[in-house]
């Protein structure tokens, strides 16, 4: 983050402190102090510097004591200039032991679209920028660079390893820094809280195999959960009990809540559908027959759109009627290497690189493909960059670091076969694995953030789950 300008007194300076500076600044007007934090900088996009004022307008408003810490940040001793300068220092070319992603990879997808190619033309300013990013290292060349303060832990946070089973999928709650949940492949959902003291709240028993997803409700009060045994469950967090269930004919693989209308429940399946299911009533009251089995799933903000991903490698835009539920598939994005089951769908309403709505995919066979959203026209998708990981026996996740991307490049967390937690920058044609955590001691394959990301959430196949701690 970019700092107040300054020059650091010396020993004989009357001048008062940095910290004397940002206290009285903090009583100013926030709509002052926003800019006196976050100077134009010559030579840089003014966009940045203007999202960079807004967010800390919004936090100076909303906590105004959160601006007067920034007086209390050290590097080696020193202030704000010290600060900002150390973690805008290039690197020193110095590496460290190698990590797991593997080769190159050039465009992943190309695109069949249901929507009309003028539209995409007339908006071809907004999506049609491409950055070709990708990595022609092989595994054992390709370095870890020394980690910076941005993505540096203190370690780990607490351990929860009640679960005898693999832990497949793991969500904080919404706008939560604190509720955890994780599901198991013996039909098991816990939930949790990771602040002091650390401990399990209720155990949710039903399923008869395998949690494939759950989602919480929008004030955390309800979990939807999907198995492999053919059900869709919704539980009572707070109580503990499971209030409805929703028989399929096949394995319920994905789930939402609808982000704007609640009483819908989306839905994918192995019988190549996304159905909506009525919270209220558990019926079936819409559905839509795509070209595979749905195996990933996510909505944008609006709750306008349904992006799918399915177990040959293709991505499906979906748009959503919010008042009757009904569905019309717009864009289907194909793969070009190989048809591997897509494990991650995210989405994510702004990007510092793509200058708007992206999408993160994640495939088995290691393939992560960053896409920037045209919403104005339907959801279309165009890749922005790729990286190519290593194959996958276990369906891994993968997650957007939002936070830490707003300073600068790409960042992405993912799991790996080789027990450790890996941060890429996207953005980076070298080099691109920034930091790792050890810990696990079995395959990891689930990946969640708090609402802060002051916590990262990991899970393994051995059933154990790590909460890490974030540096400050």
């Amino acid at each position: 983050m970019e700092k107040l300008k300054e020059e650091e007194p010396d020993s004989t300076s009357t001048s008062s402190p940095p910290h004397a500076i940002a206290s009285e600044a903090a009583a100013m007007d926030p709509e002052f102090v926003s800019c006196l934090l976050q100077p134009p900088i010559p030579q840089n996009d003014p966009n940045y510097v203007a999202v960079r004022r807004f967010l800390l307008l919004r936090k100076a408003r909303s906590n105004p004591s959160a601006i007067t810490h920034r007086k209390d940040w050290r590097c080696n001793g020193k202030g704000y200039v010290a600060y900002r300068n150390f973690i805008r220092r290039p690197g020193d070319g110095r590496t460290s032991q190698p990590s797991t992603p593997g080769h190159s990879s050039r465009n992943l997808f190309e695109t069949d679209s249901f929507g009309s190619s003028r539209e995409r033309s007339n908006n071809s300013t907004g999506v049609g920028r491409r950055m070709s990013f990708s990595s022609t290292l092989s595994d054992s060349d390709r370095q870890i660079r020394i980690p910076e303060p941005a993505y540096s832990f203190v370690g780990m946070h607490c351990i929860f390893d009640s679960s005898k089973s693999s832990v497949t999928i793991l969500k904080f709650g919404h706008m939560s820094s604190d509720l955890l949940a994780y599901g198991a492949s013996d039909g098991n959902l816990t939930i949790c809280q990771v602040s002091e003291p650390s401990t399990i709240l209720q155990n949710l028993t039903g399923h008869t195999k395998d949690i494939t997803d759950f989602d919480f409700s929008s004030n955390n009060q309800y979990i939807a959960s999907s198995s492999m045994d053919k059900t869709v469950r919704v539980w009572d967090v707070s109580k503990g009990t499971c209030i409805r269930v929703v028989y399929g004919v096949s394995s319920q693989l994905c789930i939402r809540f609808h982000p704007v209308n609640n009483n819908f429940l989306l839905v994918g399946n192995s019988n190549k559908e996304i159905t909506v299911i009525n919270f209220s009533t558990g019926r079936v009251i819409n559905k839509l027959h795509l070209d595979d089995e749905i195996t990933a799933i996510d909505n944008d903000h609006t709750g306008q759109i349904i992006f799918a991903g399915d177990a040959q490698g293709c991505v499906y835009t979906v748009s959503v009627n919010l008042r009757t539920g009904s569905l019309s598939r717009t864009h289907k994005n194909k793969s070009m290497r190989g048809k591997s089951v897509i494990t991650t769908v995210q989405y994510r309403t702004f990007s510092l690189v793509a200058r708007c709505p992206v999408l993160l995919v994640c495939a088995q066979d290691g393939n992560l493909s960053f896409f920037s959203v045209a919403m104005e026209v339907k959801g279309y998708l165009t890749q922005v960059c790729s990286l190519k990981l290593a194959p996958r026996m276990f369906r891994f996740c993968a997650s957007f670091c939002p936070l830490l991307s707003l300073e600068k490049g790409e960042f992405i967390v993912s799991g790996s076969e080789d027990s450790n937690v890996y941060f890429y920058d996207l953005t980076r044609p070298k080099h691109s694995c920034v930091n790792k955590l050890q810990g696990h001691g079995a395959p990891v394959i689930g990946i969640a953030w708090n609402h802060g990301e002051n916590f990262l959430a990991s899970s393994d196949s051995d059933g154990m789950v790590i909460v890490w701690k974030r540096s400050k």
